[in-house]
């Protein structure tokens, strides 16, 4: 059987559902000898027959019946593609990021905010998740930039490249109380002192680490959190040190009402935009890169 064609079964469809071929062809504009031509061929490539006279009406089939149920489903969806592409929103251009868990959302959004300004407007998909949920999906290309805090995995066979958008050294915070109680200068005044840590899934846990053996300070480790927000509010509260990237170090200050003890240089948080493209040619990830390199981590 040759491919569906799609004018023949329009003309069956209005002739199942006028009743007649004299109404169909008045509905479609032809003359019914060439409704009644179409009807033959139509039914010839099928290889089924699609009416049974009754009388002077036509009547259908039972494949017939069973064809006009799939032709009411094929143009109420062609109805519906016709209204969508008339609704404006349609033609948005759409951005779907995926954010790891373990990147700072006030990065991120300070990121994706120049993807919101662009000339052609940009309707924003954001989703947060574990980095290697996030790649599987942009392998399939359910998101076109994932943002994570190291290179994709060695372990994945995805087809996708590391792009550093940046990289921060650390501040460590706490609030005002808190650090009114040491008496050593940073990072000394560590030793022994509460503190809250980012979670293993965050690349820069195990620098963080290294950094304080290497110290030979020995603070006391009261928590570790999967999610940065959450670890800053429990800074706020006065739960012990934390850190974040010197970059939004002032923003988290003002935001939680910590101060800075001090900055790590020899451990820094890096930031990867993760796409399928070699070269970064979407106008959204475009802009991120831009601010990224001209702003953000200058």
């Amino acid at each position: 059987m040759s491919a569906l064609n799609y004018k023949h079964l329009r003309y069956f469809w209005m002739v199942a559902k006028t009743g007649s071929i004299a109404k169909a062809a008045s509905q479609l504009n032809l003359t019914p000898h060439s409704i009644s031509g179409q009807l033959s061929e139509f039914a010839d490539a099928l290889g089924v027959a699609l009416f049974r006279k009754s009388g002077r009406s036509l009547e259908l089939t039972d494949t017939g019946r069973r064809i006009v149920s799939y032709a009411e489903t094929i143009f109420s969806t062609g109805d519906e593609l016709l209204e969508l592409v008339r609704d404006k929103s349609f033609a948005t251009m759409s951005f779907r990021i995926g954010c790891a868990d373990s990147v700072s959302k006030l990065i991120a959004c300070q990121l994706v905010e120049p993807a919101l300004k662009l000339k052609e407007p940009v309707r924003l998909i954001c989703r947060e998740g574990r980095l290697d949920s996030l790649i599987g999906d942009l392998a399939v290309h359910r998101l076109d930039l994932v943002i994570a805090d190291r290179p994709i995995p060695g372990h994945f066979s995805v087809r996708a490249y590391n792009h550093l958008l940046g990289q921060s050294p650390m501040t460590a915070l706490c609030t005002q109380a808190l650090a009114a109680t040491f008496d050593q200068p940073f990072p000394a005044c560590l030793h022994n002192a509460p503190m809250l840590l980012p979670g293993e899934d965050f690349a820069i846990h195990q620098r963080l680490l290294r950094w304080l053996e290497q110290a030979e300070v020995h603070p006391h480790i009261v928590g570790e959190f999967d999610d940065s927000a959450m670890m800053n509010a429990f800074g706020q509260s006065g739960a012990g040190v934390f850190f974040v990237p010197t970059v939004i170090a002032a923003q988290v200050s003002q935001q939680y009402q910590v101060v800075a003890l001090g900055q790590i240089d020899g451990v820094v948080e890096q930031v990867y935009a993760i796409t399928t493209e070699r070269r970064m040619s979407h106008p959204a990830t475009v802009a991120i890169s831009t601010l990224a390199r001209d702003k953000l981590f200058v």
